[in-house]
Formats: structure tokens, sequence, C-alpha cells
């Protein structure tokens, strides 16, 4: 996490923040979270039957990928100096744009596209992230992701 004083966060609106390390996305960690949402379409979890789909073996849900975000930003993000926690606030846009191949790791890119301080102490983040695949071109997902810092 790289740490900032809100005072030099409107210099660092548009830029980009920091790229995360890649985490593979098993087969494991989908059926993982298939039973934890109780979503075990074919194409997550029957490696057998996903074999015959356009995608050629299973795929990561899209939430998952979508919930890995908060690994990957971890020591990438910002974090403002005194802050007492950070929390998930929401996003503006979510778009998956390619299915995460079992076995694939993914990784994220951060750039600050606004910050705001909502009332004192209280600031939104709010990036402009992209998921990518390892060796792929198109990403898994983008979004317009908002976060809330209180600082003491």
């Amino acid at each position: 996490m790289h740490v900032v004083k809100p005072a030099d966060l409107a210099s660092m609106k548009g830029q980009e923040i920091g790229v995360s390390d890649w985490v593979e996305i098993s087969q494991e960690r989908i059926n993982a979270f298939a039973d934890c949402t109780e979503d075990h379409q074919f194409i997550h979890v029957d490696e057998a039957a996903a074999k015959q789909t356009p995608f050629g073996g299973t795929v990561a849900h899209g939430f998952l990928s979508l919930s890995m975000l908060s690994k990957i930003a971890y020591g990438t993000a910002i974090g403002l100096e005194g802050m007492v926690m950070g929390v998930n606030y929401g996003f503006e846009k979510i778009r998956f744009l390619q299915p995460v191949r079992a076995g694939k790791k993914i990784r994220g890119r951060f750039v600050l596209k606004d910050a705001v301080e909502k009332k004192p102490g209280q600031w939104i983040l709010s990036y402009d992230v992209s998921v990518e695949i390892e060796g792929q071109d198109k990403p898994a997902l983008i979004a317009e992701w908002l976060t809330m810092q209180m600082v003491g």
C-alpha cells in the first residue's frame, strides 16, 4: 500500500498508482467460490462439460475475478496517512470482458481517477481498475471502484 498525505491526492489524479503481483485462479479457488455463492454452473466446476464450450475448459465466475480486487489492491492501492480504516464503497461501472480460465493468473492495474473529501476525515477514492490475464491482450474486467478511507 502506498501511504500518501491527503493533500497529495489532487496531484495524483489520472496517474497509474501501481500494478499488483500475479495471483493464480486455480480450479480449487473456483470450486470454493462456487460453494460459497452456491453458483455451481457447469462452466465453472465441471471440467469435462466445460471443455465442450467455446471456453474450452472451466472458467472463473466473473464475481470471483471481481472479488479478487481486495487482495490485489492490498499492496498496490493508496492508504492515506493517518488512516483508521478503509472500506469498499461501491462501483460506478463494471464490465466483464473476458473469462479467466482455471489455472490462469490475474493482476490489477490501478489508476487514481478521483479523490473527494466527503466530510472531514472521510475520503472517497475512485480507481479505474483493469484486471489483466497473464498472456492475454484483453483484460478480464474493467471497473471504476470506489473506496472510503477514514483518517483520524
